[in-house]
């Protein structure tokens, strides 16, 4: 197999990635400012298909209608020489220092409603650029101290916001959904809506729950200590999983962005096993950045390696999946009874079958293996090349 990466793979980035100049709160920047334009060129040219956009990446912020025009247009004029897409865009309600206290949930009202004009602005231009998902990640909604944030009222303020935002949405007649990114923690010492879970229950209480989804970044569940393909899994049995953010991260500790399968490769096969055979259709989205270490050609490098492993694991799981005594093994776990439903006979069926209960040998039962070693053995030796 080829490990060159196509459109066809739908692989995306964001121009924060490989823009990110390095800066971090030790040290000042190691790279130059990177041209969206030029990164749209050099993604192009590395296989990718998609570019995604803070609009703060895009537009500087602050400034004028003039200067904003002129950015957009290079910005398309760039996508059209090279076929790239939009697919998701988001806004940075982060980075400004009026945003210290948080965005949509922000104490101050009038900072919340600037937030909300913000990103329906945004809004506008990732519609006029075709995107058909709107990242939201509230890394600045939460809080350091118990008494600083009224969680329950900050939720209220939340829910507004999307209900706002949903019912713009409709209004322009957009063809477009919300993702939320959840994160534990990182810039706030606590961020609202930390994991998959806590997203999945919000969304449950919005006007339009139809319009919303996750976008889950590997990293994120890792720094909370929780099973990234678990997590994943859930979404899609929600069918919620409108996007997802790939990267590497090495167990609960600050959010690193590594390329995608440095750290826990074990997880990143488990995860490109479960897309590829779940059938998510969206993009694959690379949300890392290339180390303070390199230089622009390292970079590059970073952003191809992303693609390049996310290929070898999409091999590696298909002949996983194709190889004889894998089916044995699964069939040996007996993962072919987990998809029967246990009681499809109903429930006076249940209660009237004695071999459920009453006859039911449990010791037996309990000394039956599940031969998950043999079928784990055989895993690893298919990530590493064994098999």
């Amino acid at each position: 197999m080829s490990y060159q990466p196509v459109p066809e793979d739908t692989f995306s980035f964001g121009l924060w990635t490989v823009g990110w100049q390095g800066r971090d709160p030790f040290g000042d920047a190691t790279r130059r400012p990177l041209d969206p334009v030029e990164a749209v060129h050099r993604l192009a040219d590395l296989g990718a298909y998609g570019v995604t956009f803070h609009d703060d990446d895009l537009i500087p912020f602050g400034s004028g209608d003039v200067a904003r025009e002129a950015a957009v247009k290079r910005f398309r004029q760039a996508l059209d020489a090279t076929g790239l897409v939009v697919p998701m865009a988001t806004t940075n309600l982060f980075t400004h220092p009026v945003f210290k206290d948080g965005a949509f949930t922000a104490n101050d009202r009038d900072v919340r409603r600037y937030a909300l004009r913000k990103t329906l602005r945004n809004i506008d231009l990732a519609a006029e650029l075709g995107a058909r998902t709107y990242v939201a990640w509230g890394g600045r909604e939460g809080a350091e101290s118990g008494a600083a944030k009224d969680v329950r009222a900050a939720l209220d303020r939340m829910k507004e916001a999307f209900d706002l935002l949903g019912q713009y949405v409709v209004e322009q007649g957009y063809d477009l959904r919300f993702a939320i990114e959840p994160k534990p923690n990182e810039p706030r010492g606590d961020i609202l809506l930390p994991t998959v879970g806590h997203a999945l229950a919000f969304i449950e209480r919005l006007e339009r729950p139809e319009l919303y989804g996750v976008n889950p970044e590997v990293g994120h569940e890792q720094m909370a200590g929780l099973n990234v393909p678990h997590g994943i899994a859930q979404a899609l049995w929600a069918g919620k999983l409108f996007h997802i953010d790939l990267n590497g991260q090495s167990g609960a500790k600050y959010d690193q962005d590594l390329r995608f399968g440095a750290g826990d490769l074990r997880a990143a096969f488990w995860l490109v096993d479960l897309l590829e055979t779940a059938g998510y259709d969206g993009p694959r989205h690379f949300d890392f950045k290339p180390p303070r270490t390199e230089d622009p050609d390292g970079v590059w490098d970073s952003a191809a390696g992303c693609m390049r492993t996310y290929l070898i694991l999409k091999e590696r799981a298909a002949a996983f999946r194709a190889d004889p005594a894998v089916q044995e093994a699964l069939r040996a776990s007996r993962l072919d009874e987990l998809a029967r439903p246990t009681a499809e006979d109903g429930l006076a069926a249940l209660l009237a079958d004695r071999t459920a209960y009453e006859s039911f040998d449990a010791e037996a039962a309990a000394a039956r293996g599940m031969a998950f070693e043999r079928l784990d053995q055989l895993a690893m030796d298919h990530l590493l090349g064994a098999r």
